[in-house]
C-alpha cells in the first residue's frame, strides 16, 4: 500500500520539468510573463518607492525608457526587454514593495470614502453636525457651519447651463478639506498626496 504524500511535498506540477528535471519550455514561458507582469507593477511604481529598491543600473535605465516610450508597440517591447532583466535579480523585494503600494493605495482610497460620506452626511442633516462635533470636537465648529452654509446655498442653485450637472463651489471643497484633517489627524498623515476631490475644478 503506498504511502499518502507528505504535506510539505512539493507541488510543482511534473508539467514544469523535462526529462532532465530542468524547467519545462511551458514553466520558463509562464515565468517569463509573470516577471513582465511583475515588471510592468514596477514601472507603475512612484519614483519614491522604486527608487529606494536595490535595482541593477541597467534595469533603471529600463524603466525610464518604459516612460519615455508613448508608441504601444515600443512599450510592449521595452516590458519584455524588462521582463528579461528581472530574471537577473531577486524578485521578492520587488513584489513586496508591490503590494505594500497597493496596500497603501487601497487604505488611501478607503479614507478618501469616509470623508466624502461625512460631507455628504453633514450637507445632509443638522443632526450629522452635532454627531461630528461629539467626536471632532477640537473641530472650529463656527467655520464648519459657515462652509456648510455656504456649501449648501451653492448646492440649491440651479444646474448649469451646459447640462453636466451640480457643479459645487469652493465651500464644498474647503469642507473637504476640513473633515480629511480632522480624520487624518491623528495618523498626523494625509489620504493621498494630490486630492481627488477637485471633480474637475467646479467653480
Amino acid at each position: 500500500m503506498r504511502a499518502a504524500p507528505s504535506r510539505s511535498a512539493p507541488t510543482d506540477s511534473a508539467d514544469d520539468f523535462d526529462t532532465d528535471g530542468r524547467p519545462s519550455k511551458s514553466a520558463l514561458k509562464r515565468q517569463m510573463h509573470e516577471l513582465q507582469a511583475l515588471g510592468l507593477a514596477l514601472a507603475e511604481l512612484p519614483i519614491s518607492r522604486s527608487s529606494k529598491l536595490d535595482l541593477p543600473e541597467q534595469l533603471r535605465d529600463a524603466l525610464k525608457e518604459y516612460h519615455r516610450t508613448r508608441s504601444h508597440e515600443g512599450r510592449r517591447r521595452q516590458l519584455q526587454f524588462i521582463g528579461k532583466l528581472m530574471r537577473q535579480i531577486d524578485p521578492e523585494p520587488v513584489r513586496e514593495a508591490v503590494a505594500a503600494f497597493k496596500l497603501g493605495s487601497a487604505a488611501e482610497t478607503l479614507a478618501l470614502h469616509e470623508v466624502e460620506r461625512w460631507r455628504e452626511e453633514l450637507m445632509a442633516s443638522d443632526d450629522a453636525v452635532t454627531r461630528w462635533m461629539a467626536d471632532h470636537p477640537e473641530t472650529d465648529a463656527q467655520q464648519l457651519r459657515n462652509l456648510l452654509r455656504s456649501a449648501r446655498k451653492d448646492a440649491g442653485k440651479a444646474a448649469p447651463a451646459d447640462g453636466q450637472g451640480q457643479r459645487h463651489g469652493r465651500a464644498y471643497r474647503d469642507l473637504f478639506q476640513l473633515i480629511k484633517s480632522a480624520l487624518t489627524a491623528p495618523g498626523g498623515a494625509p489620504a493621498t498626496d494630490e486630492d481627488a476631490d477637485d471633480e474637475a475644478d467646479d467653480e
